[in-house]
C-alpha cells in the first residue's frame, strides 16, 4: 500500500513561479506542499542572475504590490541597480538588478522554509492523480501519493528536457540536472496538447582571466531605486551589499569567422534541435547568420556574485561545441586569455499549449490543475513569478468555491501576459515587452500599487497593516494632487523675479500650481522657491505626482480608450454558447472560437484570425441569444403565474 500525504494545494517546482504560487497559497491559509527535485536549488537563477528589465520590471512591481516576493528578494540581494530607458517617458522606465546568485538562492530558501503552513518535499513528481476530469494530486518517483484539492505545475525546462553542446546531447532539465520525463507523459495522457520550445544560456568566464583595462565600465545608479513598496534599504538588517560595475565588450570579425566556419557543428543548424527559440534573444550563431551586415555584437560581462569568480557573458548564448566556444570567446576584446568555467548550452523542453488554459491559469477541461511559468510557453523569471502568483491565488479560490482573480489588460502587465497566452498562444518563448501593452502609459511601475494592491487586500493576501499602509499612501497622493489643483500662483514681482533666476518662462495671469508644474521645464523642487510649501512625502511619491501632472492630457485620452475596451469586455459570452451552429460566421472562425472559448467579446476580438466583421456578427448573435434567453425566462415566469 502506497504511503499517502494530504494537502490543500501541491506546487511542483521550486523556481520563481513555484515560490510565488506556494507562498500565496500558504499565506491564504491553505496547507501547501512545495515539491522540488532539490531543496538547495529553490530560487536558483539558472541563467543570468538579474531581475527586471524592459517590460519585466513592471511585472515585478505588480507582484510586489500584491504581496509577492520576487521584488523583495531582488532588493535584498542586488549588487547593481540600474534604471533602463531613463531618457524616455515614464511608461517605459524599467528597473533592472544584477543579483548575487548564491545570496538570492539562500534568501529564497529562508523565505519558503520560514512560511507557516508550507512543507518542502524533495522528490520527483512523476504523474498526476486523476479522477475523471479532476486532478487530485501527484505520485512521486519513490511511490508516494500526495493528495490535494488542487495542483499547480511549475516545472520550468525540465519536461523531457534535453541539453545540447555541439553535436553532443543529453537528457537534462539544466546542465547536470535530471529531466522530468514521466510527468510530461502523464500530461499527454490527460489529453493536453504539448509542444516543444528551446532556450539557452551563455558560458561563464573566470573573472580573474578577463582584462578589464580597456573595457567600457557600466556602473549602477547612485542612489539606486528599489523594487519593493513594503521594504526599504533601512528596513533590512545589516549593511547594504556592496555595489559593483558590469562591463561592455563586442564580438569581432574574427569571432564571426569562427562561428561561420563551424556552423556544421551547431545543433541549431544541423537539425538536432526542433524546438523554436526566442526571437528577441537569439544565440550568437543565429545573430551572425541573420545579420551578416553587422560587424560586431554587444556583450555585457556581468558578475554572478560579490565573491564569485564567475562572469555571465550576456549576448553570446550558443550551443556550439566547447572547443569552438573557447576559440570564439578568446577572439573578443578583453577576453584574449579567458578561461571558460562552464560551457554555454541550448535546452529543449516540452510545454503545454497555453490556449488550453483559462484566465485563472487552470487547465480547461481538467479541473483543479493549474500551470505557471515556462510550462505555459513563457521565458523569464519575472513572467514566471507573475503567473505563479495568479495560479496560487486562484487555486485557493477554486477549492473555496470563489470566483477567480483575473487581472485585466488595462489593469496590469500580468493581465496582458496571461491574456496574450490564453488568447493568442505562442510560437516561440513568450517574453514581456512594454510594446505588448496597449495601455502602457497607465501601466507604469510607479502606480502598480494603485492598480493591483486593492485586489490583494480584498482577497486577504496582504495583512491588515499592509492594506492600511497602502491606504495612507494613496490618501497622501490624492490630498497633494488636490492641493496643487487648488493652490494658485500670482504673477507678483517676486514670483516673476524668481522665475527669471531659474530660467523659467514667466506667468502672466493667476494659475494653479498644477498648471505651473504641467510645463515641461518646471519641477516640484521649484515650489519652495516660489513660496509654496512642499509636501513632506517620499521621493517616489513626489515623482509619481509629477508624472500624473505632466502626462495628464495623455492619461485622460488613454482612460477614454480603456473605457471603450471595457465595453467590449463587459459583453460576456456564455460558456454554453454553441459557435459551431452559428452559420453566419465562417467555418474557420467558428472552429477558432469553439477551440478557444473566449470569455468576452473583447477577448474574442484578440484571437488571431478573428476579423472585425466577425466580431460584429458575433455581437449580433449574442444579442439574439440574450433575447431568446430572456423570452424563455419570461415565458416560464408567465406560465408559473397562470398556474
Amino acid at each position: 500500500m502506497n504511503w499517502t500525504r494530504r494537502y490543500h494545494i501541491i506546487v511542483v517546482g521550486g523556481g520563481h513561479a513555484g515560490i510565488e504560487a506556494a507562498m500565496a497559497a500558504a499565506r491564504l491559509g491553505k496547507r501547501t506542499a512545495l515539491v522540488t527535485l532539490s531543496i538547495e536549488m529553490i530560487g536558483h537563477l539558472p541563467c543570468n542572475p538579474a531581475v527586471g528589465g524592459l517590460g519585466k520590471s513592471q511585472i515585478v512591481h505588480e507582484v510586489d504590490a500584491m504581496g509577492g516576493w520576487i521584488g523583495r528578494l531582488a532588493d535584498r540581494t542586488g549588487i547593481q541597480f540600474r534604471t533602463l530607458n531613463a531618457r524616455k517617458g515614464p511608461a517605459v522606465w524599467s528597473l533592472r538588478t544584477q543579483n548575487d546568485k548564491t545570496l538570492y538562492r539562500k534568501a529564497a530558501l529562508n523565505l519558503v522554509t520560514g512560511q507557516a503552513g508550507l512543507d518542502i518535499i524533495q522528490e520527483e513528481a512523476t504523474a498526476l492523480i486523476m479522477e475523471k476530469d479532476k486532478c487530485c494530486g501527484i505520485t512521486t518517483s519513490v511511490g508516494e501519493e500526495l493528495r490535494a484539492d488542487a495542483v499547480i505545475l511549475t516545472p520550468g525546462t525540465f519536461l523531457r528536457g534535453t541539453i545540447f553542446i555541439g553535436l553532443h546531447s543529453q537528457a537534462a532539465g539544466r546542465l547536470a540536472e535530471f529531466p522530468s520525463n514521466d510527468l510530461s507523459e502523464s500530461l499527454r495522457n490527460t489529453g493536453l496538447t504539448l509542444g516543444r520550445l528551446k532556450t539557452g544560456t551563455p558560458g561563464r568566464i573566470d573573472r580573474r582571466s578577463i582584462d578589464f583595462s580597456n573595457l567600457e565600465e557600466q556602473p549602477g545608479d547612485d542612489p539606486h531605486p528599489w523594487f519593493s513598496r513594503w521594504e526599504q534599504p533601512t528596513d533590512l538588517p545589516g549593511e547594504r551589499l556592496r555595489q559593483i560595475s558590469c562591463h561592455v565588450t563586442y564580438t569581432t570579425e574574427q569571432t564571426h569567422d569562427i562561428i561561420r566556419n563551424n556552423l556544421d557543428r551547431s545543433p541549431l543548424y544541423s537539425g538536432m534541435i526542433h524546438g523554436i527559440g526566442p526571437r528577441y534573444c537569439p544565440s550568437i550563431e543565429d545573430k551572425v547568420v541573420r545579420f551578416p551586415e553587422k560587424d560586431r555584437h554587444q556583450i555585457f560581462l556581468e558578475p554572478e556574485g560579490l565573491d564569485s569568480i564567475e562572469v555571465y557573458a550576456n549576448g553570446i548564448s550558443t550551443s556550439l561545441p566547447f572547443d569552438v566556444q573557447v576559440q570564439m570567446i578568446r577572439s573578443i576584446d578583453g577576453l584574449r586569455d579567458a578561461r571558460l568555467i562552464r560551457p554555454a548550452y541550448a535546452v529543449e523542453y516540452d510545454f503545454v499549449e497555453p490556449t488550453q488554459l483559462t484566465a485563472s491559469m487552470e487547465c480547461r477541461g481538467i479541473s483543479h490543475l493549474f500551470l505557471a511559468g515556462q510550462i505555459c510557453g513563457t521565458s523569464g523569471y519575472e513572467e514566471a513569478a507573475g503567473q505563479g502568483l495568479i495560479a496560487g491565488i486562484n487555486a485557493v479560490r477554486k477549492i473555496d468555491g470563489l470566483e477567480p482573480v483575473v487581472l485585466r489588460r488595462d489593469q496590469a502587465y500580468i493581465g496582458v501576459m496571461i491574456d496574450d497566452l490564453i488568447t493568442r498562444g505562442v510560437d516561440e518563448p513568450y517574453r514581456m515587452f512594454t510594446s505588448r501593452a496597449e495601455y502602457r502609459l497607465f501601466l507604469r511601475s510607479d502606480n502598480a500599487d494603485t492598480r493591483v494592491t486593492p485586489v490583494a487586500c480584498s482577497i486577504g493576501l496582504l495583512t491588515e497593516t499592509e492594506c492600511e499602509r497602502y491606504q495612507r499612501r494613496q490618501a497622501a497622493l490624492d490630498e497633494e494632487l488636490c492641493r496643487l489643483s487648488e493652490c494658485r500662483l500670482a504673477p507678483s514681482h517676486r514670483v516673476l523675479e524668481t522665475l527669471v533666476e531659474l530660467g523659467l518662462p514667466p506667468i502672466h495671469r493667476h494659475i494653479t500650481v498644477k498648471e505651473f508644474l504641467r510645463r515641461p521645464e518646471c519641477r516640484y523642487e521649484h515650489l519652495a522657491l516660489l513660496g509654496v510649501e512642499p509636501a513632506a512625502l517620499p521621493v517616489d511619491l513626489l515623482d509619481r505626482i509629477m508624472i500624473e501632472i505632466k502626462y495628464e492630457g495623455y492619461l485622460v485620452r488613454q482612460d477614454e480608450e480603456i473605457e471603450r475596451h471595457r465595453r467590449l469586455e463587459a459583453i460576456r459570452i456564455p460558456e454554453s454558447f454553441d459557435y459551431l451552429t452559428a452559420t453566419a460566421l465562417s467555418m474557420e472562425v467558428r472552429q477558432k472560437l469553439s477551440a478557444r472559448r473566449p470569455r468576452s467579446l473583447g477577448q474574442a476580438a484578440r484571437i488571431p484570425g478573428i476579423t472585425p466583421a466577425a466580431v460584429t456578427v458575433l455581437a449580433i448573435l449574442l444579442q439574439k441569444d440574450d433575447r431568446r434567453t430572456s423570452d424563455k425566462r419570461k415565458g416560464a415566469e408567465d406560465a408559473a403565474e397562470t398556474e
